[in-house]
């Protein structure tokens, strides 16, 4: 560990029991000071308050391997672009950061922890600033109508839109949406399909019980509507120089951009075998697999298997997703894809390490409002 990630993660533990209170203050001051910032966040600060200092304290901690984290970087600076973020703009968060960690750490923060901090977050300004200003000839974000709104379950709906610009993503990446109904309130959502000729996209939403857009985009956005898209990130894409066979791992609507990555492999693929795991709690939350075992029919390299939780009755296999695809093996030669919420991706790569999985092999995303 670098002596700069030493100082950071070490001063850290000094107010990381006061995580709230130091998200409280950081917005306070930078508010304060800065009156016209509040206009760039949401009305509705309750899950934005940790958010955004959270991602701020992940991001400088891994700034000991900026090399590693520059692509994510230079995305997330392109990202940021919609909240009409300007490169002065990093300096205030900077400094109110800086001020926030000061306060809640006491007479224990040193001149060398203030410095660290100081370095970090520079290091992650800079290449965010230095990914916004190579983004120029795009625009901040993506005008999109609706085109198709259907329900596919009690909670959620699988929508079709069209971006009035053209949007160029990769199979397995992902974009923020926003809705007329919450404005500046963005979710990540992982496109479901392959980039396609007429530029329309597929997302497939959960509606969570305290998700302000999740809830919007089940339960009130109709055709016709427009929604805003955010640029595309995520490397949980093919590696077309791999010729090693394919496992993807799919809970509930994580199902999303593997659907995506499916489809680009029905394009092109010829040697390699794709195997699906499509876990969720009951048969209603199986929600698309109609879809999939209507291409495992026409693609033999294909081949699904569905598993619910919660649902003893249902046809397919019983049990937790990660559980599953541990019985079914061996994966050391294999490529893996893995998508759904938290607890489901640390359980399916605790399994994967169980059966000796190379990390390397091994891509995945987390999705959900929380």
């Amino acid at each position: 560990m670098s002596n700069l990630s030493r100082l950071l993660k070490e001063s850290w533990t000094l107010v990381e029991e006061q995580q709230d209170k130091v998200a409280g203050y950081f917005y306070a001051r930078m508010f304060l000071d800065n009156p016209q910032l509040r206009d760039l966040f949401p009305v509705q600060m309750d899950v934005q308050r940790s958010r955004l200092l959270g991602a701020i304290v992940t991001a400088v901690q891994t700034s000991g391997d900026p090399d590693r984290f520059a692509d994510y970087l230079q995305a997330l600076g392109r990202d940021h672009r919609k909240f009409h973020v300007e490169a002065q703009h990093y300096d205030i968060v900077g400094n109110a950061l800086i001020e926030a960690l000061r306060t809640f750490a006491g007479d224990e923060w040193s001149y060398e922890y203030e410095q660290a901090w100081r370095d970090g977050y520079a290091a992650i300004a800079h290449k965010m600033i230095e990914g916004a200003d190579a983004d120029n000839a795009n625009p901040p974000y993506w005008h999109a109508e609706v085109l198709h709104h259907e329900r596919r379950s009690r909670d959620i709906a699988v929508i079709t839109c069209r971006p009035m610009q053209p949007l160029e993503f990769r199979a397995g990446q992902y974009v923020s949406v926003e809705t007329r109904y919450q404005p500046r309130l963005w979710r990540a959502y992982s496109m479901a399909n392959a980039p396609r000729k007429d530029g329309s996209i597929d997302f497939h939403v959960r509606a969570l019980g305290a998700g302000w857009v999740s809830s919007a985009l089940v339960r009130r956005v109709r055709p016709g509507d427009m929604i805003r898209l955010g640029a595309p990130m995520g490397s949980m894409t093919l590696d077309r120089r791999s010729t090693r066979d394919i496992v993807c791992v799919a809970g509930g609507t994580g199902l999303a951009p593997i659907k995506a990555l499916i489809e680009e492999m029905t394009r092109a693929n010829r040697t390699r075998w794709v195997h699906v795991f499509f876990g969720a709690r009951d048969r209603d939350d199986l929600y698309d697999l109609d879809c999939l075992n209507r291409l495992a029919a026409r693609y033999p390299w294909l081949s699904v298997v569905a598993a619910t939780s919660e649902d003893p009755e249902s046809p397919g296999e019983h049990g937790n997703i990660s559980e599953i695809v541990g019985s079914y093996g061996p994966w050391q030669e294999h490529d893996f894809f893995v998508s759904g919420s938290a607890a489901m991706v640390r359980a399916t790569l605790r399994t994967l390490a169980e059966m000796q999985v190379p990390a390397m092999r091994i891509k995945y995303d987390t999705f959900g409002d929380s």
